[in-house]
């Protein structure tokens, strides 16, 4: 059934929407936020450089933000999936998985995205607590450790200076051509990375812990960490089917303001950011939740 027509629904309820649910809370907003409870750090055990939360396991984080966020009476939280979203007078309904249906003047999306896991023996079983995706998130943990980096071309040289102030020992595994420039292999060769070309066969673990890199050809060798740059699709086809235009990367296109393209939709984390921290979603979700309050004051004031 369709309750009485709400501020915002919030689509996503990890860090980035429910620190916008929290800036609209405390502006008096009726908020609804819908989530799946499916955030993409899921598997990792434990967050870091997000100042007073550095070490803590991801969900002990989400537990105390939404315990907080729904101090606020006019937060509300739904456990569910947005099947889709159609535009209503005045704004957006959602239509939920369980039936529900709820209408909003204004809609954030914090959906987040979907990394695309390679069909590698052991790969998803390591995914976000050995075989990592940031250095500032996780590489001081594996400091000084034999590192690898699956990548090729140029985005295995935006991860390799970065990694190579963590440890002495980086080999990048391209799984085929390197795709590297002649300058590119010229700087790898000065700061000692080595290229292995082999295609990774698979990665063998003990309980997620990367113990063995196999390739191809049979050989293998011992490992501590592996970087990966993965490519990535969205999470909720949401975006996409409300006609928000996204980058060349395939974020979704914000301006300063977390606006999309399409009126009265903002966005903010993950979705819309390459930058994917824990820190950035809630400094972007606060901004879009300030911003969309901005935008419903003025509508209503000048109205």
């Amino acid at each position: 059934m369709k309750g009485k027509p709400l501020d915002v629904i919030i689509i996503g309820g990890s860090y980035a929407g429910l620190s916008a649910a929290m800036a609209l809370g405390r502006s008096m907003r009726e908020v609804l936020v819908v989530d799946s409870g499916l955030p993409c750090n899921r598997t990792a055990p434990y967050s870091h450089n997000f100042i007073t939360q550095d070490g803590i396991p991801p969900q002990h984080i989400t537990g105390i933000a939404k315990e907080q966020v729904l101090k606020y009476p006019s937060i509300k939280v739904l456990d569910d999936i947005a099947d889709r979203v159609i535009p209503a007078e005045g704004g957006y309904e959602l239509h939920a998985r369980s039936g529900g249906i709820y209408t909003g003047r204004k809609l954030i999306l914090s959906t987040g995205i979907r990394d695309i896991i390679p069909d590698i023996e052991g790969f998803e079983a390591c995914w976000g607590i050995s075989i990592i995706h940031c250095p500032y998130c996780h590489g001081y943990e594996f400091r000084g450790k034999k590192t690898g980096i699956l990548a090729r071309g140029d985005r295995a040289m935006h991860i390799a200076p970065l990694v190579k102030n963590l440890t002495s020992e980086l080999t990048i595994f391209t799984s085929g051509n390197s795709d590297f420039t002649p300058a590119q292999v010229e700087v790898l060769s000065k700061n000692g990375i080595s290229v292995q070309e082999e295609p990774v066969k698979a990665f063998y673990h003990s309980g997620g812990m990367v113990e063995e890199v196999v390739f191809m050809d049979g050989h293998r060798e011992r490992f501590d960490v592996v970087y990966a740059a993965l490519p990535f699709r969205q999470h909720s086809g949401i975006p996409s089917e409300l006609g928000c235009e996204t980058t060349e990367w395939g974020h979704i296109l914000i301006d300063e303001q977390q606006k999309t393209t399409v009126p009265g939709v903002y966005a903010c984390g993950d979705n819309s950011s390459p930058l994917r921290s824990v820190a950035n979603a809630v400094a972007s979700g606060g901004l879009a939740g300030a911003m969309v309050n901005m935008e419903l004051a003025l509508g209503d004031f000048y109205r």
